[in-house]
């Protein structure tokens, strides 16, 4: 982090007096995540927030020891009931319809500001009247909404666990808009975001890009453009969750119908099946240190966003190192990615349609300047000073104000 950010965060202390409604006592924070098992861009604006209030209380649904970075570590973290269940460290995601319940469960009567980053239940957590919640949405729950067959559908599950599950998820979406009311502000990650949120909560929000350290990613040296010799095989790079939506077998599958390398960094419950699609430049490595993804943005043609993502931390890191990126032009990446000038922007989600990115991507020249001056208009001095206005503007709002 730079210095210039160290200050920030130091000066913005959760022990500052509170403004609102006169009271003269210390602002009291707490901030509610939905699980701690992964450091992906979620986690990544938790972090933020957990060096905006140092003092703040952390509470989860499920929290497996090791797997955040050490400033979420280091925190006091209160977890739910689910945390005790058979196996939950390893398939929390199963006790999904118990979700609801546990996060009600969490005490927060003691504060006067929430702040919860929400893809799923943090967003529904029960405050007191005096509190204000600010909730950071990094989308609304894709799996109970608009993407249930992506999760639950029969290709995925089997014909009988999906037709079970899908009033299950119905009851859960139904539960997530009439819970909707209990956040007095919502933040949108992207555009796209804003518009499922007025889509399925009716509610208006902010936009507030996520936090990317562009201080820690940057180019290797001042290249005068990226092309690729002739005789020399491109390489490409995939980083995300082995997630289901990610749709990280369409890049493998592209990847090998282009004739190109590829390099998919990650871990999650796909990654059995995505073993299959290996071979012929086509490698799976598994989650690497940020230092190794790093040098590896650095090293390859451009960085592959091959699904439809809410917001898309990868795309302004790869760009942040000077790299472009070849994206579905869809959702976050239309806020992202500039189509010509810092990536590729592909319209449709076919094996071809993304192999003719590629190609076109490695024989393009890029400019890294240009790229990285794009990349930095994310970064994460932008995003604390954001936040520092919102909550001054919510905290000094009038009892019960919505947004």
């Amino acid at each position: 982090m730079s210095a210039d950010l160290s200050a920030v965060a130091r000066s913005a202390k959760v022990e500052a007096p509170r403004r609102e409604g006169g009271y003269d006592h210390l602002l009291r924070v707490a901030l509610v995540h939905d699980w701690l098992t992964g450091m992906r861009g979620g986690e990544k604006a938790l972090e933020v927030f957990c060096e905006l209030y140092p003092a703040a209380d952390l509470f989860t649904l499920v929290h497996i020891p090791g797997t955040t970075s050490p400033l979420i570590e280091r925190r006091s973290v209160t977890r739910s009931a689910i945390q005790l269940l058979p196996f939950a460290r390893r398939f929390y995601r199963e006790y999904l319809p118990l979700f609801p319940i546990a996060v009600e469960q969490f005490d927060l009567d003691a504060y006067d500001l929430v702040i919860s980053t929400s893809h799923c239940a943090a967003k529904s957590v029960v405050v007191t009247g005096r509190a204000k919640h600010l909730c950071y949405c990094l989308t609304p729950m894709r799996y109970a909404w608009d993407q249930f067959d992506a999760y639950f559908g029969p290709d995925r599950v089997g014909r009988v666990p999906s037709a079970l599950l899908r009033p299950v998820m119905a009851g859960l979406a139904r539960w997530d808009r009439a819970t909707a009311g209990r956040v007095h502000r919502y933040l949108a990650i992207s555009q796209y975001v804003a518009r499922r949120i007025a889509l399925y909560y009716n509610r208006q929000s902010t936009l507030v890009y996520p936090p990317v350290d562009t201080e820690f990613y940057t180019p290797a040296s001042d290249e005068a453009g990226i092309t690729v010799p002739p005789t020399a095989r491109p390489n490409f790079l995939v980083v995300s969750a082995l997630v289901p939506y990610k749709r990280v077998d369409l890049a493998m599958m592209a990847a090998r119908h282009a004739g190109v390398g590829l390099t998919v960094v990650g871990d999650g419950p796909e990654r059995q099946r995505l073993e299959r699609l290996t071979g012929d430049g086509v490698e799976l490595v598994g989650w690497r240190p940020d230092e190794e993804i790093r040098e590896l943005y650095r090293s390859s043609i451009a960085a592959i966003l091959p699904g439809e993502e809410d917001f898309g931390i990868v795309p302004v890191e790869a760009q942040a190192t000077g790299r472009p990126v070849v994206a579905l032009g869809r959702g976050g990446a239309l806020d992202t990615v500039i189509d010509g000038e810092t990536g590729i922007l592909v319209t449709d989600t076919t094996v071809e349609s993304l192999a003719e990115g590629l190609t076109r991507a490695a024989s393009t020249t890029w400019h890294p300047a240009r790229i990285r001056a794009h990349a930095e208009r994310f970064s994460r001095e932008r995003f604390v000073s954001e936040i520092r206005d919102i909550v001054d503007d919510t905290l000094n709002a009038p009892a019960g104000q919505q947004w």
